[in-house]
């Protein structure tokens, strides 16, 4: 899509258009394909890399540029950074029915993808497919949220998913060293974190190996650098706990 601006003179390519209407009147933003999702997500913090340029127009295929008093009127300001981010946080993003449904498409694969790289059967430990994670998601009826990135989603899906499948997030190995004056103390306050105590070592100090929930990950790193002031160490040992071999669950 290739759109002449003759007002300004300028070409714009590979245009996103955000739409919002305002006080009876259409204001548009032209923005660069991909960014307004990643600005939305919280990936993109760059405006610049969003935006083709910071005009705002009545109508970007024409080339018609808003008026000022229209924007002050609709906005409460004609400061057109404060414009253009109002209406890439609040407009509508205008696609063909074509590329929305390639970008669900897309969007819903990534998700599914996420997740089976998260989660395991906790049964058997063994990781699931990403095809199986689709059907199951189809299954939930789940449907693709296009304001939220797919990692949200992903988290939102595995809390959906177990309803009605074995499914949970896989454990991290991690190896915790702590002080001997503060080990036993500690130890109690870690204990509700940790699933699975593997090992553990009392000489000089205190060594333990255990799986922990990844969502923990970073309260025991805390609670461990605050409580021994610096002197306990926590080490990841493997950021996924399955079982050794290439098969996973169809």
């Amino acid at each position: 899509m290739s759109i002449f601006t003759p007002t300004n003179q300028i070409r714009l390519t590979n245009v996103a258009v955000v739409r919002m209407k305002k006080g009876g009147k259409r204001f548009e933003i032209a923005c660069y394909k991909n960014k307004v999702i990643s600005w939305r997500s919280g990936a993109e913090k760059d405006l610049d890399e969003v935006l083709q340029t910071s005009s705002v127009f009545n109508n970007v295929s024409k080339g018609q540029v808003a008026k000022k008093d229209d924007l002050s009127k609709a906005f409460g300001t004609d400061d057109l950074t404060e414009i253009c981010k109002q209406i890439l946080a609040k407009g509508e993003l205008q696609v063909s029915d074509k590329e929305r449904q390639s970008q669900l498409e897309t969007s819903y694969r990534d998700i599914a993808t996420i997740v089976a790289e998260k989660c395991v059967n906790p049964e058997t430990k063994r990781p699931y497919t990403v095809n199986l994670i689709e059907r199951a998601m189809k299954d939930i009826h789940y449907s693709v949220k296009p304001n939220k990135s797919t990692k949200q989603q992903a988290l939102e899906v595995i809390r959906q998913l177990k309803d009605s499948m074995e499914i949970q997030r896989a454990h991290m190995r991690l190896r915790l060293v702590l002080p001997a004056k503060d080990g036993k103390r500690l130890k109690e306050k870690l204990k509700p974190l940790i699933k699975v105590m593997e090992s553990e070592d009392f000489d000089d100090q205190l060594e333990m190996v255990c799986l922990v929930d990844p969502g923990c990950y970073r309260e025991m790193d805390e609670l461990i650098r605050c409580e021994t002031k610096g002197k306990g160490s926590l080490e990841v040992l493997s950021l996924k706990d399955v079982e050794e071999g290439d098969e996973r669950l169809e």
